[in-house]
Protein backbone atom coordinates (compact mmCIF):
# COMPACT_ATOMS: atom_id res chain seq x y z
CA UNK A 1 0.00 0.00 0.00
CA UNK A 2 0.98 4.03 -0.17
CA UNK A 3 1.65 5.74 2.79
CA UNK A 4 3.03 8.85 4.13
CA UNK A 5 6.72 7.32 6.19
CA UNK A 6 8.93 8.94 8.69
CA UNK A 7 11.81 6.69 7.33
CA UNK A 8 14.48 7.69 9.77
CA UNK A 9 15.48 10.87 11.89
CA UNK A 10 15.28 14.15 10.48
CA UNK A 11 13.07 17.17 8.58
CA UNK A 12 10.69 15.13 6.54
CA UNK A 13 8.79 12.18 4.98
CA UNK A 14 7.97 10.62 1.84
CA UNK A 15 5.27 8.97 0.28
CA UNK A 16 5.99 5.21 -0.49
CA UNK A 17 5.55 1.81 -0.52
CA UNK A 18 4.62 -0.08 2.94
CA UNK A 19 2.97 -3.63 3.76
CA UNK A 20 -0.72 -3.64 4.21
CA UNK A 21 -1.28 -4.37 7.96
CA UNK A 22 -2.47 -7.69 8.68
CA UNK A 23 -5.03 -7.25 11.53
CA UNK A 24 -5.19 -8.87 14.80
CA UNK A 25 -8.02 -10.52 16.39
CA UNK A 26 -8.90 -7.47 18.39
CA UNK A 27 -8.08 -5.00 16.02
CA UNK A 28 -10.33 -3.36 12.84
CA UNK A 29 -8.81 -2.67 9.34
CA UNK A 30 -9.75 0.64 8.16
CA UNK A 31 -9.53 2.46 4.69
CA UNK A 32 -9.47 6.14 5.27
CA UNK A 33 -11.74 8.57 3.43
CA UNK A 34 -10.30 11.68 4.81
CA UNK A 35 -7.44 12.47 6.98
CA UNK A 36 -6.60 15.82 9.44
CA UNK A 37 -2.72 17.55 9.47
CA UNK A 38 -2.21 18.19 13.16
CA UNK A 39 0.02 20.27 15.31
CA UNK A 40 1.69 17.07 16.00
CA UNK A 41 2.30 16.00 12.45
CA UNK A 42 4.21 19.09 11.89
CA UNK A 43 6.49 18.63 14.54
CA UNK A 44 7.50 15.20 13.59
CA UNK A 45 7.62 17.01 9.71
CA UNK A 46 10.39 19.66 11.48
CA UNK A 47 11.70 17.19 13.57
CA UNK A 48 12.33 19.25 16.69
CA UNK A 49 13.51 19.09 20.12
CA UNK A 50 10.04 17.45 21.06
CA UNK A 51 9.84 15.17 18.03
CA UNK A 52 13.67 14.09 18.67
CA UNK A 53 12.82 13.27 21.85
CA UNK A 54 9.50 12.13 21.27
CA UNK A 55 9.96 9.47 18.65
CA UNK A 56 11.56 5.87 19.03
CA UNK A 57 10.22 3.72 16.19
CA UNK A 58 11.18 3.94 12.55
CA UNK A 59 9.95 3.77 10.04
CA UNK A 60 6.54 4.78 11.14
CA UNK A 61 3.29 5.91 9.15
CA UNK A 62 2.41 9.44 10.15
CA UNK A 63 -1.18 11.06 10.72
CA UNK A 64 -3.66 10.45 13.31
CA UNK A 65 -6.94 12.09 12.28
CA UNK A 66 -9.16 9.97 10.63
CA UNK A 67 -12.70 9.32 8.97
CA UNK A 68 -12.47 5.91 7.29
CA UNK A 69 -14.59 3.02 6.30
CA UNK A 70 -14.24 -0.46 7.80
CA UNK A 71 -13.14 -2.97 5.34
CA UNK A 72 -12.57 -5.84 8.17
CA UNK A 73 -13.03 -6.85 11.18
CA UNK A 74 -10.92 -9.12 14.19
CA UNK A 75 -12.81 -12.12 15.08
CA UNK A 76 -13.08 -10.53 18.29
CA UNK A 77 -14.38 -7.39 17.90
CA UNK A 78 -17.97 -6.48 18.90
CA UNK A 79 -19.78 -3.68 17.72
CA UNK A 80 -18.25 -3.08 14.51
CA UNK A 81 -18.66 -4.27 10.60
CA UNK A 82 -17.64 -3.86 7.53
CA UNK A 83 -18.75 -0.92 6.08
CA UNK A 84 -19.40 0.86 9.34
CA UNK A 85 -17.80 4.64 9.21
CA UNK A 86 -15.30 5.07 11.79
CA UNK A 87 -13.01 7.57 13.74
CA UNK A 88 -10.02 6.69 16.22
CA UNK A 89 -9.49 7.51 19.57
CA UNK A 90 -5.62 7.93 18.99
CA UNK A 91 -4.26 6.83 23.26
CA UNK A 92 -4.06 3.83 22.53
CA UNK A 93 -4.20 2.07 25.68
CA UNK A 94 -3.51 -1.56 27.33
CA UNK A 95 -6.58 -1.48 30.18
CA UNK A 96 -4.36 -3.47 32.72
CA UNK A 97 -2.45 -0.47 34.17
CA UNK A 98 -3.21 1.33 37.44
CA UNK A 99 -4.17 4.09 35.72
CA UNK A 100 -6.86 2.75 33.17
CA UNK A 101 -8.62 0.81 36.32
CA UNK A 102 -8.87 3.59 38.02
CA UNK A 103 -11.26 5.45 34.36
CA UNK A 104 -8.02 7.40 33.36
CA UNK A 105 -7.52 5.45 30.04
CA UNK A 106 -6.14 8.96 28.16
CA UNK A 107 -2.70 8.74 31.03
CA UNK A 108 -2.50 5.04 30.10
CA UNK A 109 1.40 4.20 31.68
CA UNK A 110 2.07 2.01 28.76
CA UNK A 111 0.31 4.73 26.47
CA UNK A 112 1.03 4.34 22.59
CA UNK A 113 0.21 7.15 20.22
CA UNK A 114 -0.80 6.72 16.79
CA UNK A 115 1.42 7.97 14.29
CA UNK A 116 4.17 8.18 16.78
CA UNK A 117 4.57 4.81 18.42
CA UNK A 118 2.42 2.55 15.95
CA UNK A 119 1.41 3.11 12.36
CA UNK A 120 -0.73 6.24 11.69
CA UNK A 121 -3.23 6.47 9.23
CA UNK A 122 -2.00 8.59 6.42
CA UNK A 123 -1.98 5.13 4.49
CA UNK A 124 -4.31 3.23 2.16
CA UNK A 125 -5.24 1.20 5.35
CA UNK A 126 -4.50 1.05 9.15
CA UNK A 127 -5.33 -1.04 11.85
CA UNK A 128 -6.94 -0.08 15.03
CA UNK A 129 -7.91 -2.07 18.13
CA UNK A 130 -11.16 -2.67 18.68
CA UNK A 131 -11.52 -1.03 21.86
CA UNK A 132 -10.16 2.93 20.22
CA UNK A 133 -12.67 2.66 17.79
CA UNK A 134 -15.60 5.53 17.53
CA UNK A 135 -18.42 4.58 15.17
CA UNK A 136 -20.00 7.75 13.25
CA UNK A 137 -23.25 9.07 12.52
CA UNK A 138 -23.36 8.78 8.37
CA UNK A 139 -25.01 11.89 8.30
CA UNK A 140 -21.56 13.67 9.84
CA UNK A 141 -19.55 14.96 6.98
CA UNK A 142 -16.36 12.99 6.59
CA UNK A 143 -14.24 16.37 7.28
CA UNK A 144 -15.51 16.64 10.38
CA UNK A 145 -15.80 13.13 11.22
CA UNK A 146 -11.80 13.87 10.85
CA UNK A 147 -11.28 16.66 13.06
CA UNK A 148 -13.17 14.58 16.15
CA UNK A 149 -10.06 13.67 17.49
CA UNK A 150 -8.71 17.68 17.69
CA UNK A 151 -12.02 18.63 18.78
CA UNK A 152 -12.14 16.42 21.16
CA UNK A 153 -9.05 18.42 23.17
CA UNK A 154 -10.82 21.42 23.15
CA UNK A 155 -14.21 19.52 24.85
CA UNK A 156 -11.54 18.20 27.38
CA UNK A 157 -10.22 21.70 28.09
CA UNK A 158 -13.58 23.32 28.86
CA UNK A 159 -14.99 20.07 30.60
CA UNK A 160 -11.66 18.54 32.13
CA UNK A 161 -14.04 16.32 34.84
CA UNK A 162 -17.30 15.59 35.90
CA UNK A 163 -19.35 18.36 37.61
CA UNK A 164 -17.11 20.94 36.22
CA UNK A 165 -19.92 22.81 35.11
CA UNK A 166 -18.37 26.62 35.44
CA UNK A 167 -18.85 27.87 31.84
CA UNK A 168 -22.35 28.61 31.52
CA UNK A 169 -22.66 32.20 32.26
CA UNK A 170 -19.39 32.82 33.10
CA UNK A 171 -16.83 34.62 31.62
CA UNK A 172 -13.83 32.76 29.16
CA UNK A 173 -10.34 33.45 27.70
CA UNK A 174 -8.62 31.47 25.37
CA UNK A 175 -5.00 32.28 25.00
CA UNK A 176 -3.78 31.25 21.60
CA UNK A 177 -6.22 30.68 18.35
CA UNK A 178 -4.54 27.80 16.76
CA UNK A 179 -6.94 25.13 15.38
CA UNK A 180 -7.63 23.43 18.79
CA UNK A 181 -8.13 26.76 20.31
CA UNK A 182 -10.75 28.24 17.95
CA UNK A 183 -12.50 24.88 18.82
CA UNK A 184 -12.63 25.54 22.04
CA UNK A 185 -13.77 29.31 21.51
CA UNK A 186 -17.07 27.43 19.82
CA UNK A 187 -17.30 25.30 22.72
CA UNK A 188 -17.22 27.65 25.11
CA UNK A 189 -20.40 29.45 23.09
CA UNK A 190 -22.50 26.36 23.08
CA UNK A 191 -21.83 25.60 26.59
CA UNK A 192 -23.10 28.90 27.06
CA UNK A 193 -20.14 31.38 27.86
CA UNK A 194 -21.58 34.86 28.48
CA UNK A 195 -18.33 36.31 27.44
CA UNK A 196 -15.45 35.03 25.03
CA UNK A 197 -12.03 37.06 24.62
CA UNK A 198 -9.28 35.75 22.15
CA UNK A 199 -5.81 36.06 22.19
CA UNK A 200 -3.57 35.29 19.16
CA UNK A 201 -0.71 36.88 17.39
CA UNK A 202 -0.35 38.99 13.95
CA UNK A 203 -1.74 36.16 12.50
CA UNK A 204 -5.01 37.57 10.04
CA UNK A 205 -6.68 34.25 9.49
CA UNK A 206 -6.62 33.04 12.61
CA UNK A 207 -8.01 36.52 14.38
CA UNK A 208 -10.68 36.37 11.70
CA UNK A 209 -11.65 32.76 12.34
CA UNK A 210 -11.87 33.67 16.24
CA UNK A 211 -14.83 36.18 15.59
CA UNK A 212 -16.76 33.71 13.25
CA UNK A 213 -15.83 30.87 16.00
CA UNK A 214 -17.75 33.26 18.39
CA UNK A 215 -15.50 35.32 20.29
CA UNK A 216 -16.77 38.69 21.67
CA UNK A 217 -13.17 40.60 21.79
CA UNK A 218 -10.53 39.38 19.95
CA UNK A 219 -6.69 40.75 20.51
CA UNK A 220 -3.86 41.03 18.98
CA UNK A 221 -1.36 40.70 21.12
CA UNK A 222 1.87 42.00 18.86
CA UNK A 223 -0.27 45.42 18.45
CA UNK A 224 1.76 48.27 20.14
CA UNK A 225 0.43 49.05 23.27
CA UNK A 226 -1.83 46.44 23.72
CA UNK A 227 -2.02 44.70 27.50
CA UNK A 228 -4.09 41.59 27.32
CA UNK A 229 -4.30 41.44 30.96
CA UNK A 230 -5.34 45.11 31.66
CA UNK A 231 -7.97 45.17 28.57
CA UNK A 232 -9.55 42.10 30.33
CA UNK A 233 -9.91 42.81 33.84
CA UNK A 234 -10.91 45.91 32.34
CA UNK A 235 -14.19 44.40 30.19
CA UNK A 236 -14.75 42.42 33.51
CA UNK A 237 -14.84 45.41 35.74
CA UNK A 238 -11.95 44.55 37.32
CA UNK A 239 -12.88 41.09 38.88
CA UNK A 240 -10.83 38.78 35.81
CA UNK A 241 -12.16 36.13 34.16
CA UNK A 242 -13.62 33.18 35.45
CA UNK A 243 -12.01 30.60 33.33
CA UNK A 244 -8.64 30.68 31.05
CA UNK A 245 -8.21 27.78 28.06
CA UNK A 246 -4.30 28.06 27.94
CA UNK A 247 -3.96 26.79 24.22
CA UNK A 248 -0.53 28.17 23.26
CA UNK A 249 2.42 26.46 24.72
CA UNK A 250 3.46 30.66 25.70
CA UNK A 251 5.40 31.46 28.95
CA UNK A 252 3.69 34.85 28.57
CA UNK A 253 0.63 34.06 27.73
CA UNK A 254 0.72 31.42 30.79
CA UNK A 255 1.35 34.03 33.20
CA UNK A 256 -1.02 36.06 31.72
CA UNK A 257 -3.80 33.94 32.35
CA UNK A 258 -3.20 33.46 35.89
CA UNK A 259 -2.89 37.18 36.14
CA UNK A 260 -6.28 37.82 34.55
CA UNK A 261 -8.10 34.68 36.30
CA UNK A 262 -10.39 35.53 38.78
CA UNK A 263 -9.94 34.33 42.42
CA UNK A 264 -11.09 31.23 42.67
CA UNK A 265 -11.46 30.78 38.64
CA UNK A 266 -10.27 27.71 36.46
CA UNK A 267 -7.28 27.21 34.11
CA UNK A 268 -7.10 24.63 31.82
CA UNK A 269 -3.17 23.83 30.00
CA UNK A 270 -3.11 22.43 26.47
CA UNK A 271 -0.46 24.09 25.43
CA UNK A 272 2.69 22.56 25.30
CA UNK A 273 6.41 24.34 26.59
CA UNK A 274 9.44 23.55 25.33
CA UNK A 275 10.91 24.47 28.80
CA UNK A 276 10.24 25.39 32.58
CA UNK A 277 8.31 28.49 33.46
CA UNK A 278 9.02 30.35 36.47
CA UNK A 279 6.01 31.73 38.07
CA UNK A 280 5.42 33.69 41.21
CA UNK A 281 3.00 30.41 42.56
CA UNK A 282 2.35 31.98 45.92
CA UNK A 283 0.43 35.20 44.27
CA UNK A 284 -0.87 33.52 41.02
CA UNK A 285 -2.04 29.99 42.32
CA UNK A 286 -2.02 29.79 46.13
CA UNK A 287 -3.37 33.26 47.27
CA UNK A 288 -5.54 33.29 44.55
CA UNK A 289 -7.04 29.46 44.87
CA UNK A 290 -6.92 28.76 41.50
CA UNK A 291 -7.45 25.62 40.15
CA UNK A 292 -5.28 24.22 37.58
CA UNK A 293 -6.25 21.40 35.31
CA UNK A 294 -3.76 19.85 33.27
CA UNK A 295 -5.14 18.37 29.72
CA UNK A 296 -3.70 15.24 27.75
CA UNK A 297 -5.80 13.70 25.14
CA UNK A 298 -9.59 12.96 25.71
CA UNK A 299 -11.17 11.50 28.14
CA UNK A 300 -12.20 7.95 26.91
CA UNK A 301 -14.54 7.63 25.92
CA UNK A 302 -16.80 10.51 27.99
CA UNK A 303 -14.99 13.67 25.70
CA UNK A 304 -16.30 11.59 22.91
CA UNK A 305 -20.14 11.01 23.78
CA UNK A 306 -19.91 15.08 24.97
CA UNK A 307 -18.25 15.87 21.32
CA UNK A 308 -21.18 13.99 19.59
CA UNK A 309 -23.71 15.54 21.39
CA UNK A 310 -22.16 19.22 20.49
CA UNK A 311 -22.21 18.17 17.31
CA UNK A 312 -25.58 17.38 17.11
CA UNK A 313 -26.18 21.25 17.31
CA UNK A 314 -26.09 22.84 13.54
CA UNK A 315 -24.89 26.28 14.32
CA UNK A 316 -22.12 24.49 16.00
CA UNK A 317 -20.98 21.99 13.31
CA UNK A 318 -21.22 25.05 11.12
CA UNK A 319 -18.77 27.07 12.70
CA UNK A 320 -15.97 24.28 13.17
CA UNK A 321 -16.77 23.22 9.19
CA UNK A 322 -15.37 26.77 9.12
CA UNK A 323 -11.67 25.84 10.56
CA UNK A 324 -11.31 23.42 7.49
CA UNK A 325 -9.45 25.94 5.05
CA UNK A 326 -8.64 23.60 2.23
CA UNK A 327 -8.95 19.69 0.84
CA UNK A 328 -5.72 18.34 -0.53
CA UNK A 329 -4.71 15.14 -1.95
CA UNK A 330 -2.61 13.29 -0.22
CA UNK A 331 -0.16 12.65 -2.89
CA UNK A 332 0.73 16.57 -2.43
CA UNK A 333 1.51 15.92 1.38
CA UNK A 334 4.22 18.30 0.99
CA UNK A 335 2.50 21.35 -0.33
CA UNK A 336 -0.35 20.88 2.45
CA UNK A 337 2.47 21.01 5.36
CA UNK A 338 4.21 23.93 3.62
CA UNK A 339 -0.13 25.46 3.66
CA UNK A 340 0.02 25.02 7.31
CA UNK A 341 3.90 26.01 7.76
CA UNK A 342 3.32 29.39 6.33
CA UNK A 343 0.10 30.08 8.91
CA UNK A 344 -1.53 30.33 4.83
CA UNK A 345 -4.73 27.80 6.24
CA UNK A 346 -5.65 26.90 9.82
CA UNK A 347 -6.93 23.49 8.91
CA UNK A 348 -6.10 21.27 6.38
CA UNK A 349 -7.73 17.63 4.96
CA UNK A 350 -6.41 14.91 3.17
CA UNK A 351 -8.05 13.29 0.30
CA UNK A 352 -6.92 9.60 -0.21
CA UNK A 353 -6.22 10.54 -3.87
CA UNK A 354 -2.31 9.15 -4.24
CA UNK A 355 -2.34 9.95 -7.77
Amino acid sequence: MRAVLKKKPGPGAEIDDTETPVIGKDEILVSPIMMGICGTDLHLWRFNEWARGRMKKFPVVLGHELAGKVVDVGRSVRGFEVGDLVSSETHVYDGTCYQCKMGRRHLCENLEIVGVDRNGVFAEYVAIPGRNAWKNDPDLPPEIMSIQEPLGHAVHVALPADNVEDIGGRTVTVLGCGPVGLMSIAVAKALGASEVFATELNNPIRLELAERMGADTVLNVEEEGVDVVRVIRDATDGTGVDVVFEMSGSPVALRQGLEMLTPGGRISLLGIHRREVPLDVNDLIIFKGARIFGIFGRRIFETWHQTKGLLRNREFRRKISLLISKKIPISRFEEAIQLLESKGAAKVVLEPKWT
